[in-house]
């Protein structure tokens, strides 16, 4: 099973729903929640959920109680991150990247996305989704001189690898590459490459199953 340090991928991929479906139970004044609740709720097995809420908080459900909602979104924004808003770059402001630009949706996920780049004079200075974008040359010294370590490729598979190495030359660590193409990056770094058609992929197999 693939694994980050010890905790399984897919785990990881969860907490997010999990944190959204507690959010929605703290703001209809729900205190306590056991783990039959939520995995009856989000259609997983009890001990699934048992078993990723004691990876991520060290706080033990009561008997007749269950978990306390704030404390357990509390430790899954802490384990993920969430509760520290991370700066971050984009490359390739084109359709696809306007598209994250514009999505405001990332900063309650830690995420936010200070500066785009490209090389199309046509955009270059321009603004998406109320965000700069800059010569691509200018990306190193921006970087470094920000200190950011998350870079988001969203350039055509040709040009990623490039980008890539731009990327992690100047610092970048994580890179969450939206191009068709697996990247090679350093022992230091890391990449999650978000692979469309494969989500595709299996969407259309499940549409397939509900239909036969």
């Amino acid at each position: 099973m693939s694994s980050l340090k010890g905790f399984s991928i897919a785990c990881v991929q969860r907490l997010p729903n999990y944190l959204s479906y507690l959010k929605i139970k703290r703001y209809q004044g729900i205190e306590n929640i056991s783990t039959v609740t939520m995995a009856n709720d989000l259609n997983l097995t009890q001990i699934l959920v048992k078993k990723d809420l004691q990876q991520v908080s060290s706080i033990e459900g009561k008997p007749n109680v269950g978990f306390c909602v704030k404390r357990l979104i509390k430790d899954i924004e802490s384990f993920l991150g969430f509760d520290n808003t991370k700066d971050a770059v984009l490359v390739g402001a084109g359709k696809l990247g306007s598209v994250l630009l514009s999505y405001k949706g990332f900063e309650k996920y830690g995420l936010n996305i200070v500066a785009a780049f490209d090389n199309n004079p046509d955009i270059i200075g321009a603004e998406s989704g109320g965000i700069k974008v800059f010569d691509i040359a200018k990306l190193p010294n921006l970087v470094r001189r920000m200190s950011i370590h998350i870079g988001i490729i969203t350039v055509p598979k040709q040009s990623a690898q490039s980008i890539c190495d731009i990327m992690t030359d100047a610092g970048i660590r994580a890179i969450w590459n939206f191009a068709p193409i697996v990247l090679n990056v350093p022992d230091n770094a890391v990449v999650h490459n978000e692979d469309l058609a494969a989500s595709l992929a299996v969407l259309s197999k499940k549409l397939k199953e509900v239909l036969d």
